[in-house]
């Protein structure tokens, strides 16, 4: 694998030196590519048509986009994407994460526990604003305290006015600011998916490969009073899906890219991020294939976990291959060095000289703390969702009393809904595997600070780690949705008044967690700041038709249904249900290859000629799983659920030589609910209106 991903990073290499080409971007909807998306296809962005996409484009808080697709607030998405419902609604009597789900009447649609959808209503540039109380003299802390204080009134006038949920959202680094205003969804049901054997087919060896044969597809509902929510803007199906060579367009929520990030970043992402997340994710798929393998219930429990962390340990490794390729980072200096001679050489951008070393320095300091804020801040010490409740609990206690302007972010007046939709979740939680996990990742603290360190001693209160972590579970009264809500309401005086061992814990480490995050944040102001400037002469250099790096909100790619060479040989652009079977024969019909009994016993009603999955130049990462894949006239052709193995690089910089992103064809899933699933009242719902 890697050899091969050396190869696309040399190739990405050698695209660095030019500028947006091909079919490059995810784009702002208030700044789309029209100039380019015109001279290129020859196709007009209108208004009308990018306000229909938009609401009609859905995020899943939980990780992943999605769509509606009728006018009765069904919400199409990947199998992996709704993984995180289906896991809570399942016990050890009823897995509908292996064995799929489907409600044949509005009446059995099951409610998920805690599922957010947010469908983007209109965006407001507010930079300056924001960046109106930044003043010269200021600290970097004073200016980041003035800076989230600004967003956090930002965001309550939004709320207030307009009662829809209000993000000020950071692009280009701290550039501009926008202003985001969602309308959500609480009230969510599972309406189908199928079993996860046929939507994850060839498991991990087939993951982020291709060709591939996955149905990897789900369906909700969002409702609102009770019920469906009657929808204005919903995609309408392609009969005929997509065709090879014809223009496409992803409508997702990409989750995190490093684009614009400089020389330095991108050395500390290959030289210290990257390794210590890849350590982490490797201890973690070891415990959780062990546990797993105990019997059946554990794989249950473990099943969506497992799938996240292995999922992200070989997109971070194809990242980290990508940073070790030698001609990457060549490249990225070359470019660098291009752009600070024409800072030098203009006048108007001299602030910006030093900007790339401020950035270098802020990056330094983070790094010299970045262990402590990753294991107390963002939690490694402490894998447990009781340890995270506990931490909301104590937190809210403090931060709820300040005014808005002074809480942590996360706290804010403009969250506070989402925040505790979430705290008051009934999900299951289960006492051995609460227990495995913590105990682990109090394991890996050790590991990291060293067995002596002062709050390595007070954590563990002369126990081991197993020990430790055994009492703090069964000690808990957190699991206690009832238990959370009298302590979320009463407030400091209750938190302080608590023998919870959960809620001492997290008092103990708090001030210090605090702490780290302070510095992280006080650098980070430092680097925004300086990525501004940069910013500034980029667009004067450039042009001011780019786009940002990814921020888990709305983004337009686009692009063409396109077949590619490797080693010599043409890889197809699509597959079929033939190719499936094929493959499965193939290896034996041996795990995880093998079919579910349904996929076996209806094969001879399936028309086998039926496209399957079908790869396209759609600029996509992490968290466009999900998104709809249309074409000019709005009509949903696919649906994206992963990228080839020459995707893994696109984090730093994109090419079409050899990375695609991978979508089920919209033919497929028809041909499977009618055939395979006998939901013809679904399929007629989803393409009645095509």
């Amino acid at each position: 694998m890697i050899s091969r991903l050396q190869m696309a990073a040399i190739l990405i290499a050698w695209s660095l030196l030019s500028a947006a080409r091909a079919d490059e971007g995810m784009w702002l909807f208030n700044d789309p590519p029209r100039k380019l998306i015109k001279e290129r296809y020859g196709f007009d962005l209108t208004d009308r048509w990018l306000e229909h996409l938009q609401k009609a484009s859905v995020r899943f808080n939980s990780g992943g986009s999605g769509s509606f697709v009728s006018e009765e607030g069904l919400v199409m998405s990947n199998h992996h994407v709704g993984a995180d419902c289906l896991q809570k609604l399942s016990d050890k009597d009823h897995d509908y994460y292996r064995d799929g789900f489907h409600a044949k009447t509005r009446a059995e649609e099951k409610r998920c526990h805690d599922l957010e959808l947010n469908v983007l209503m209109s965006i407001e540039n507010v930079t300056d604003r924001v960046n109106a109380v930044v003043k010269a003299e200021m600290t970097a802390e004073q200016a980041f305290l003035a800076r989230r204080a600004i967003i956090a009134e930002i965001e309550k006038e939004s709320l207030d006015k307009t009662g829809l949920r209000s993000d000020v959202v950071t692009l280009y680094q701290g550039g501009q600011y926008h202003l985001y205003r969602f309308k959500k969804y609480t009230d969510v049901r599972l309406v189908f998916a199928p079993e996860q054997q046929i939507a994850f087919f060839g498991g991990d060896p087939d993951n982020f490969e291709y060709p591939r044969f996955d149905l990897d597809v789900a369906f909700f509902r969002a409702y609102e009073n009770d019920k469906p929510a009657k929808i204005e803007h919903y995609l309408k199906w392609s009969k005929a899906g997509a065709a090879e060579n014809e223009l496409i367009f992803v409508s997702g929520h990409p989750g995190r890219t490093s684009r614009l990030m400089t020389v330095a970043e991108l050395e500390y992402q290959r030289d210290q991020r990257l390794p210590y997340i890849l350590s982490r994710l490797y201890r973690m798929e070891v415990l959780l294939t062990a546990y797993s393998a105990r019997d059946a219930e554990n794989a249950r429990r473990a099943k969506e976990e497992l799938f996240g962390v292995q999922n992200s340990r070989k997109a971070l490794n194809g990242g980290q291959a990508a940073l070790l390729d030698a001609n990457l980072i060549k490249s990225k200096k070359a470019a660098e060095e291009k752009l600070k001679q024409a800072v030098k050489d203009n006048p108007q951008f001299k602030d910006a000289a030093s900007a790339w070393d401020r950035i270098e320095e802020a990056q330094k300091a983070i790094g010299q703390h970045a262990v402590r804020f990753n294991l107390l801040e963002s939690g490694d010490a402490f894998r447990s969702t009781l340890f995270s409740i506990a931490r909301t609990l104590v937190r809210a206690a403090q931060e709820r009393p300040k005014p808005n302007r002074e809480r942590l972010r996360e706290f804010g007046e403009s969250g506070r809904e989402s925040l505790e939709f979430q705290l008051f979740s009934e999900e299951p939680l289960y006492d051995d595997f609460e227990q495995l996990k913590l105990a682990d990742a109090l394991t890996w603290m050790i590991s990291q600070l060293g067995y002596k360190d002062p709050l390595v001693q007070q954590v563990l209160m002369g126990k081991s780690p197993q020990a430790r972590a055994g009492e703090l579970v069964s000690g808990t009264k957190v699991k206690d949705v009832a238990v959370r809500k009298k302590l979320y309401a009463e407030g400091k005086a209750a938190i302080d008044a608590s023998n919870d061992p959960m809620i001492k814990l997290a008092q103990l480490v708090d001030a210090e967690a605090r702490a780290a995050r302070k510095i992280v944040e006080t650098q980070n102001e430092i680097k925004q700041q300086a990525h501004a400037q940069i910013g500034k002469a980029r667009f004067a250099v450039e042009g001011t038709s780019t786009y940002p790096d990814a921020t888990f909100t709305l983004r337009l790619a686009y692009g063409a249904v396109k077949s590619y060479e490797e080693n010599g040989r043409r890889i197809p652009f699509q597959t079929s249900f033939a190719g499936l079977y094929e493959r499965a024969g193939q290896q034996k019909y041996k795990p995880p290859f093998d079919l579910p009994p349904a996929w076996v016993k209806r094969k001879g009603k399936l028309d086998l000629k039926t496209p399957y999955n079908f790869v396209s130049t759609a600029d996509i990462i992490g968290g466009n799983s999900g998104s709809p894949v249309i074409n000019r006239q709005s009509e949903v052709v696919g649906l994206i659920f992963d990228g080839n193995i020459y995707s893994l690089a696109l984090d730093y910089s994109y090419t079409d030589l050899l990375a695609r992103a991978i979508s089920v064809h919209s033919q497929s899933i028809i041909e499977a609910l009618r055939k395979v699933y006998d939901a013809g009242k679904l399929a007629d719902e989803i393409t009645k209106s095509r």
